[in-house]
């Protein structure tokens, strides 16, 4: 299977009991460490949302929801999330959390659409947070404390994580290299946005690629986004346009960049009516989510999602996500994976 890395001599350093005791111990420290940082409080999480609220996450504009008629409700169609992005920022308007404060979530998701691969599945479980913001926080120091902090709190669960099993060892850097996505491509223009990611995570470990879904120089993004939760088009004070980005780190393991957390400063209604037009979806004003935000009935807002079994790949040496969560995979793939030492749950 052409997706599938097969790291030579690999073999996992711990069995697949200690394997499972251990993620819940990642999870738990780590909840905790990200709530504390941010001042998030857990709040509980749809599964599914009604179709045509814009609720829904629309990721990259191509993938499908898995959906299902609710009989009680005269067939009216749900939609399993793809991910909570614009329902967080509801919920902090109707549970009035202050600035300075957030939530925290436990999303899952089924993305059928995916490729599947060491790093992507079927079931998609990460923590989805949301925080107030103020007029005067919306600019780039904000966004890179933000960041800061989220790795702050990696680094504390990494160190945790090898203290408790002695075969782990540390490996990620002690500070995030920022850069934006314009100046990733100056420096590397006759690459692909993923060999400029791993040129840059194999030169500093752990890289904020900022600047995440609108056109650069040559007409392209460097990643497709959703015009209605990032804001990827206000010019910000290093002169490029973004307020948002992905985290990722150099993965010694694939020998490859992995990305752990995609987030940003939100839309508002400038960014959002700007960020419309750009992609031909004027007709999504009329939506439950985006009339309330032009409306000016939903907070200011930074936000984003960890994968939660990602992870815990990375912070346990895994070689394939799915020896750190439960789903389908094709025969083949589990077949590979078993010769090459990769046992998948």
């Amino acid at each position: 299977m052409v997706n599938l890395i097969k790291p030579e001599s690999y073999h996992a350093l711990l069995d697949l009991k200690q394997t499972e005791l251990a993620i819940k111990k990642i999870k738990d420290f780590f909840l905790e460490s990200l709530s504390t940082e941010l001042r998030l409080r857990r709040v509980t999480a749809p599964l599914f949302v009604l179709r045509g609220l814009g609720l829904n996450d629309d990721l990259n504009g191509v993938e499908r929801p898995v959906s299902f008629p609710i009989k009680c409700m005269n067939d009216a169609t749900a939609e399993v999330v793809h991910s909570l992005a614009k329902w967080k920022r509801v919920t902090l308007a109707e549970y009035d959390v202050k600035p300075g404060f957030g939530i925290v979530t436990d999303m899952n998701a089924i993305r059928a659409d995916e490729d599947l691969d060491n790093l992507h599945s079927l079931y998609v479980d990460q923590w989805d947070w949301e925080r107030t913001m103020t007029v005067e926080e919306r600019n780039l120091a904000y966004l890179r404390k933000i960041v800061n902090k989220i790795y702050g709190a990696i680094l504390r669960t990494e160190f945790f994580v090898c203290e408790t099993y002695p075969q782990l060892r540390p490996y990620l850097p002690e500070d995030v290299f920022f850069i934006h996505s314009e100046e990733l491509r100056q420096m590397y223009p006759e690459l692909t946005p993923k060999e400029r990611e791993d040129e840059i995570c194999k030169e500093h470990g752990a890289v904020f690629i900022i600047g995440i879904g609108g056109p650069l120089g040559d007409g392209k993004p460097h990643d497709l986004r959703a015009p209605d939760y990032d804001d990827w088009s206000t010019l910000n004070e290093d002169g490029y346009k973004g307020l948002n980005g992905d985290l990722l780190i150099w993965y010694p393991v694939l020998n490859r960049a992995i990305e752990l957390s995609s987030m940003g400063i939100r839309v508002d209604k400038d960014a959002l009516l700007r960020q419309l037009e750009m992609q031909g979806k004027e007709d999504r004003k009329q939506l439950y989510f985006h009339h309330r935000l032009l409306d000016g009935k939903l907070p200011l807002s930074i936000g984003g999602g960890i994968g939660q079994s990602r992870l815990c790949m990375v912070l346990l040496h895994k070689a394939h996500i799915g020896e750190t969560q439960s789903s389908i995979w094709p025969d083949l793939m589990r077949q590979q994976c078993r010769q090459a030492g990769m046992p998948l749950i």
